[in-house]
């Protein structure tokens, strides 16, 4: 859903910015805690467990109201959706660490680079990005949908399918972090917090 964008008037872009990457940071520490819960769990729960996440995540993006978006429910459901979404990963994510371990480690520190590399650039980028956050979502969310898709009629996912997805969703790191920078408030926690955890998700 399009942010109400407004000019920053007596906010402190650091504080902001705790706010939204100790969310952030949480929102993993579910992730973590579902992948951990779920590793045992048969695929086809797995992959329900997926599409829940992905319902969650429409109804926090384009529900009627603030409910989703700001206060405490909203905080509620963004953990809630990095728990759901741990449940789904976590026997992918445990066959890895049983056959290859490595891929796992190598993922999870180039998904930390690029996190930390867009997240500098939307900072330093002095243009204001905000037109792009509605357009690169919808794209991104169409090639998920794609690639779920793919997946459920027996295909293995496109490699340059799941790059799209990963250079999308870093571009949506980088137009989030400048709009934090130019026009957060802390009514956008929430937002920015579920927009930068689930594009870490995707990468």
């Amino acid at each position: 859903q399009q942010p109400y964008v407004q000019p920053r008037e007596g906010v402190s872009v650091a504080r902001l910015l705790g706010q939204v990457m100790f969310l952030v940071s949480v929102a993993i520490g579910f992730l973590a805690l579902g992948i951990y819960l779920g590793r045992d769990l048969a695929v086809g729960t797995a992959t329900i467990c997926s599409f829940a996440g992905l319902g969650m995540l429409l109804v926090a993006s384009f529900a009627p109201g603030r409910l989703f978006r700001v206060g405490p429910f909203a905080v509620i459901w963004l953990y809630a959706l990095a728990l759901v979404l741990g449940l789904g990963l976590g026997p992918i994510i445990n066959e890895y660490l049983s056959t290859q371990p490595q891929v796992v480690y190598q993922a999870a520190g180039l998904t930390g680079l690029i996190t930390v590399g867009m997240g500098a650039a939307g900072f330093a980028w002095d243009r204001d990005l905000a037109r792009w956050l509605r357009p690169l979502s919808f794209i991104v969310l169409g090639l998920v949908v794609v690639s779920i898709v793919t997946v459920l009629v027996g295909s293995s996912v496109n490699p340059l399918l799941s790059g799209a997805i990963a250079l999308v969703s870093a571009a949506l790191i980088l137009v989030d972090f400048n709009f934090l920078r130019k026009h957060g408030t802390e009514e956008h926690a929430v937002m920015l917090a579920t927009g930068i955890f689930v594009s870490i998700v995707n990468i």
